[in-house]
């Protein structure tokens, strides 16, 4: 059994797609990251920089005692060895999907999140914030859909963790300022992880977990407001 903590966020998302794909038992517990519940001594046991996703896996593959993880691209790769799935056995197809799960850590996920931050939620619009991360956003989508344009139908070829950690972050394309149109390769890959089984099921427990903004204003401070005393 796999106890996943989880809230509604891009990043939250990975996780139950591909634990929805592997159908592998798991239990959804929530963490309202909007109502500071990511500060929770134990939730901060498990994951020490109060951050969702993270999970604890109560039969890892050493038969040792439970084992916890947290950051979504260390999920994602762990949940893949274990059940060898999602992610190719031989070096050069693991390195493959290994560069774009960390492609979209290092580059598509952060610069998505300032995009989001700017263009919605900051306080005062700041133009220059604005153009540098909707332009970076778009140079990022440009990359992915260069990808996918040489006949790929995912991103490393099959199914894999790279395509599931970058889905999530393409979902919300329009609050980023961007029209899927203008990257037709990635359209057409967005629509076909968007309809699979899993994928539809992962996004109905979200609708079932929580149909509210994450952001709204008695939750900014808590989300916007953090310095090095939040950890100490």
């Amino acid at each position: 059994m796999i106890d996943l903590y989880y809230w509604t966020t891009p990043n939250g998302h990975k996780a139950t797609m591909f634990l929805e794909e592997a159908a592998l038992p798991y239990r959804i517990v929530p963490i309202h990251i909007g109502r500071g519940e990511q500060f929770a001594p134990e939730f901060l046991r498990i994951a020490p920089n109060n951050r969702i996703p993270a999970i604890v896996d109560h039969e890892p593959a050493d038969a040792g005692p439970p084992l916890s993880l947290f950051e979504s691209g260390a999920i994602l790769q762990y949940l893949a060895d274990k059940t060898s799935s999602f992610i190719p056995q031989d070096l050069r197809g693991r390195s493959m999907v290994l560069q774009w799960l960390y492609w979209q850590m290092g580059g598509l996920g952060p610069m998505a999140g300032q995009n989001h931050h700017f263009v919605q939620y900051a306080p005062e619009p700041l133009p220059y914030a604005i153009e540098r991360y909707v332009k970076e956003t778009s140079r990022l989508y440009g990359v992915l859909n260069k990808q996918l344009g040489d006949g790929r139908a995912f991103i490393a070829g099959d199914y894999s963790i790279a395509d599931m950690a970058c889905y999530p972050w393409i979902v919300p394309h329009e609050r980023q300022r961007q029209t899927l149109s203008d990257f037709p390769h990635l359209k057409s890959w967005f629509e076909r992880v968007r309809d699979r089984p899993a994928t539809v099921r992962a996004y109905e427990k979200a609708n079932e977990i929580n149909t509210t903004p994450v952001v709204d204003s008695a939750s900014r401070s808590l989300l916007f407001g953090q310095d090095a005393g939040t950890v100490r």
